[in-house]
């Protein structure tokens, strides 16, 4: 597990994160909630790995990390309604995960739903800059223990195990925060499945 700290140079930074998801890598980085586990959501591979690092059952799907609603657009089926309820939030978009229906088969899940959050974070809105895929994404702890945003917590979780992240980025201790806002969108009345960052 290569450990970097988290630096300013947002363009580097991102540059070797490009690198680490093109080759399958399953890596920890900063996010505007809590620290997060990512990868290439279109390698089945590199997927197959998250679930393991985080010993999550196949059977509990993960959401992905995209550019834009556009890049939404080509993962889940949004109706000019939806995206008009999307557009809607503006800058607490991002702190917002939406359960949508789903329209191309990608390996975060067997069901036919899909959770989509477009982050806003430097580090990974630069990596949107660089690559045309989403991310298959996560919090950064094993399953039944806390998201953190305190990276000593986090290394600790991960040391003992067998299978570990391939890169861990070191930002320090993230700001206090709240997971995002799980909204279900799939049915005909919109669905809080968890309260988080915003209250809708």
């Amino acid at each position: 597990m290569q450990i970097l700290k988290y630096f300013e140079n947002k363009e580097k930074a991102a540059e070797i994160l490009k690198e680490f998801v093109i080759q399958g890598k399953v890596v920890v980085v900063p996010t505007d909630t809590v620290y997060g586990l990512v990868c290439d959501a279109t390698n089945a591979q590199a997927v197959k790995k998250l679930f393991e690092i985080k010993k999550r059952e196949k059977e509990k799907p993960i959401g992905i990390f995209v550019k834009d609603l556009k890049m939404a657009k080509k993962f889940a089926r949004i109706d000019k309604e939806k995206e008009k309820f999307l557009k809607k939030l503006g800058k607490d978009l991002s702190k917002v995960t939406f359960i949508l229906r789903k329209r191309e088969k990608i390996p975060v899940g067997t069901r036919t739903t899909i959770g989509i959050r477009i982050p806003d974070h430097p580090l990974i809105k630069n990596l949107f800059e660089k690559i045309d895929f989403p991310l298959a994404q996560t919090s950064a702890n094993i399953s039944g223990m806390p998201a953190t945003t305190k990276i000593k917590a986090l290394l600790r979780q991960f040391k003992a195990q067998r299978i570990k992240p391939d890169l861990v980025f070191d930002a320090g201790n993230l700001k206090n925060s709240k997971p995002s806002t799980v909204v279900d969108l799939t049915g005909k009345e919109l669905k809080i499945l968890r309260e988080g960052k915003i209250k809708i």
